[in-house]
C-alpha cells in the first residue's frame, strides 16, 4: 500500500499519513506508454500551419538567365530554381494536421503510471479540504509555502469545479489548478509536486464552506457625516446677507405670481359696455368778414 503525507486546510501536516487507493495506486508504472502518451498530447497541441513556397508559387524566373552555350558558365533555366537565392524551397513543411488518435484504455494506463511514479517519489500530497471562501492568491501561496513547495512546479487538483481556488492560482506562473478527473498524464508528468484535495481521492464531495457568523459585523461600518462646524464671526456677517437676500428674493418671486395671477383674472372678467355718447352738431363758424382796405391818402 502507498502512502502519501496528509495535511490540514491550513497546512499543518497530520500525524497519520493518508493510505492512497489501491485500486489506482499499486505502483506500477508503465515508460513505454508514458512516452506515447506524451508524444500525442504535444501533437495535439499543434497547429500545423507551417508554410513554404516551392518554385512553382514564386514570381518571375520565366526567362532564361544567359543563353545555353557560349558564356562558360553553367547551364541555367530559371532564376527560381531551389539553388537560387530567393527561388523556391525544396522539401519544406506545409500545412498539415498532426492530430494523433490512442485508445482509452492506453490513455487511462498512462495516467495511472504517471499518478504512481509521483507517488513512489513522495511528490504526492493530500490536503483534506481547500476551504477557499473567495479567490485569494495569498491564501494559496501561504498553504503551498506551508507545504515546503515554494518555487516548484505544482499541480493542484481539487475534488471538482473549484472556481475560488482556479483564481487564486491563477496569478501564480508556477501553479497550475484544474479538477482531478481532467488531469492528463502530460500534466502530473509537467508538475515537479502535486497538491490533491482528499475528496477527489475518496470519492466524498467536500460540503460548501457555512456561512460566516461574524460575517455582518466584519462590514465596514458606515461613515457619519461630520457636525457642520458653527460659523466664524467673520462668516456671520456673510450669512446674514446671504440668507436677507434669499428672503427678500423669495418675497419679490411671491409678490410677481400674485401680479400675474391677477392679471389673468382680469383678463377673464369682461368689462360691462358703456353708453355711446350723442353726436354733437357741430355748427360751422361764420366766415368773418374781410376787413376794408384803407385808402390812401391822396389818392381820389
Amino acid at each position: 500500500m502507498i502512502e502519501a503525507p496528509h495535511y490540514t486546510p491550513a497546512g499543518a501536516k497530520r500525524d497519520a499519513s493518508f493510505a492512497l487507493p489501491a485500486d489506482y495506486f499499486d505502483g506500477t508504472v508503465n515508460e513505454p506508454v508514458l512516452h506515447q502518451a506524451v508524444k500525442v498530447f504535444l501533437n495535439n497541441q499543434r497547429q500545423g500551419t507551417a508554410a513554404t513556397k516551392t518554385r512553382s508559387f514564386i514570381s518571375g524566373g520565366n526567362q532564361k538567365p544567359w543563353k545555353q552555350k557560349g558564356t562558360g558558365r553553367a547551364r541555367q533555366g530559371s532564376t527560381r530554381a531551389p539553388h537560387w537565392r530567393g527561388g523556391g524551397v525544396v522539401f519544406g513543411p506545409h500545412p498539415r494536421d498532426y492530430h494523433t488518435d490512442i485508445p482509452r484504455k492506453v490513455k487511462q494506463l498512462a495516467r495511472k503510471s504517471a499518478l504512481n511514479a509521483r507517488a513512489r517519489e513522495g511528490a504526492l500530497h493530500v490536503v483534506e479540504r481547500l476551504a477557499f471562501r473567495a479567490p485569494k492568491t495569498a491564501q494559496l501561496a501561504g498553504l503551498l509555502g506551508s507545504l515546503g513547495l515554494d518555487g516548484r512546479k505544482v499541480l493542484v487538483l481539487t475534488a471538482g469545479a473549484n472556481e475560488s481556488v482556479y483564481l487564486s492560482g491563477r496569478n501564480l506562473p508556477t501553479v497550475e489548478v484544474m479538477p482531478y478527473f481532467e488531469a492528463s498524464a502530460y500534466d502530473l508528468l509537467w508538475s515537479d509536486a502535486i497538491v490533491v484535495e482528499e475528496g477527489a481521492l475518496t470519492g466524498v464531495m467536500p460540503e460548501p464552506l457555512p456561512e460566516e457568523p461574524e460575517a455582518e459585523a466584519k462590514a465596514a461600518p458606515q461613515r457619519k457625516r461630520p457636525a457642520p462646524k458653527p460659523a466664524s464671526r467673520r462668516g456671520e456677517g456673510k450669512a446674514a446677507v446671504k440668507s436677507a437676500a434669499k428672503a427678500k428674493a423669495k418675497t419679490a418671486k411671491a409678490a410677481k405670481a400674485a401680479k400675474k395671477s391677477a392679471a389673468k383674472a382680469a383678463k377673464k372678467a369682461k368689462p360691462a359696455k358703456k353708453a355711446k355718447p350723442a353726436k354733437k352738431s357741430a355748427a360751422r363758424p361764420a366766415k368773418k368778414a374781410a376787413p376794408k382796405k384803407a385808402k390812401k391818402k391822396g389818392s381820389k
